[in-house]
């Protein structure tokens, strides 16, 4: 793989040019052709699919004579169109796309994805936050680092990449981008991380915007106050998640390394992990689809395989196990929920945590990845949430 980069030395902000070398490309074209495919699943038939056992055989083929076609020169133009660079923090490289807007009003905003995501996710919408079009929307200048271990950036080496220290680590890239004062947002990981810069940074983290505002669950459901018919909804479906959807959870929390291995030799491993997760996490009627396309799979799912970041991504997990939700975020905060998504949290218990707590809104579609799903979506859900904040 070739990075066309100069080594980042002291606290410089390389460009970083992206050009997978073809022969990667066609050693993931070959390894696709010589898959050795499991039988079928045992439930569902061909035109009833069932997912309740993981990604259904027959979708899955079809899926990777897709991928065959598949073209990753376009994902490339793309993030190297879009201000990609490297910088080194606390002895590891960071990756990290960066636009500027033209617009002398913006303020600067870092955006942190999740897993099984990268920054593909912030990249749909960087565009729109940066440059809306309307002088009477706010517009940002947008920054959208790689968590640690994923995308094109260095593979930690050692343990202690934990939230709290990729949190200090977005602090150190904002100031090295000549951001003082910024905005933050993000979700799954990436809102453990802005609520971490929020915890960690108060004086410099003007807000923040969640989707998934993570805290530490009463013992009782009522105990900041009475939830509604609709937030009870939301608690048992994320009972039903913590009981039936967490296996995923598990094994990286605790087996990383045994995840790297199965997902750096095959292909179709990794696609079907990745895409398990897009299925469950999505706001669809069946057909995974009808949230996310058939090439954003792809995208993301090329993205983890040309970076080998299988397993690194996964220690993520295991890094910060059991997660930090504890500690008020004190600093002006909006909070969107998406209905389709995997943990929906009811507002009171929000403002337990997010102490002050200036928007909190439900839209009407989009899951765990609203950046991919319904992008136009978020990115007002972005502009009147942190258009709520002060600066």
């Amino acid at each position: 793989m070739s990075k066309q980069q100069s080594a980042p030395q002291g606290s410089a902000v390389e460009p970083l040019h992206l050009h997978v070398e073809e022969a990667a490309l066609d050693d993931l074209r070959d390894r696709l052709r010589c898959t050795r495919w499991p039988e079928r699943e045992t439930v569902g038939s061909a035109d009833r699919p069932d997912w309740s056992q993981g990604p259904p055989l027959a979708y899955l083929r079809d899926l990777v004579v897709s991928w065959l076609a598949y073209d990753w020169r376009r994902v490339e133009s793309a993030l190297n169109a879009h201000g990609q660079a490297v910088t080194t923090v606390d002895g590891l490289d960071l990756h990290l796309l960066h636009v500027r807007s033209p617009r002398p009003d913006a303020r600067p905003l870092v955006i942190t994805h999740g897993w099984p995501s990268s920054v593909l996710e912030p990249l749909a919408v960087m565009d729109a936050l940066a440059d809306p079009g309307d002088p009477d929307l706010p517009a940002f200048h947008v920054v959208a680092p790689s968590l640690p271990g994923f995308g094109f950036g260095g593979r930690p080496t050692s343990t202690g990449w934990t939230v709290a220290r990729t949190a200090d680590a977005w602090a150190e890239v904002m100031s090295r981008l000549g951001y003082d004062r910024f905005y933050a947002a993000g979700g799954d990981w990436g809102a453990r991380v802005t609520a971490g810069l929020a915890i960690r940074h108060p004086d410099r983290v003007a807000g923040v915007h969640s989707f998934t505002p993570y805290l530490q669950a009463p013992d009782d459901p009522d105990e900041h106050g009475r939830l509604s018919d609709p937030e009870r909804g939301w608690l048992a479906d994320r009972e039903t998640f913590f009981t039936r959807g967490r296996g995923y959870s598990l094994e990286q929390s605790t087996r990383p390394q045994t995840v790297g291995y199965v997902l750096s030799d095959s292909p179709v491993a990794q696609l079907a992990w990745v895409l398990d997760k897009l299925w469950a996490w999505t706001d669809h009627d069946g057909d995974v689809e009808q949230a996310v396309s058939r090439t954003q799979v792809l995208d993301t799912v090329t993205l983890y395989w040309l970076s080998a970041t299988a397993g690194s991504s996964a220690r993520f997990y295991f890094e910060n196990d059991p997660p930090d939700e504890s500690g008020a975020v004190t600093v002006p905060s909006a909070v969107t929920i998406f209905p389709a998504d995997i943990e929906k949290i009811p507002r009171p218990w929000v403002e337990s945590r997010f102490t002050d707590l200036r928007s909190f809104r439900v839209a009407e579609r989009g899951g765990h990845f609203p950046m991919l799903e319904v992008p136009e979506a978020y990115a007002d859900e972005l502009r009147v949430g942190l258009g709520a904040l002060p600066w």
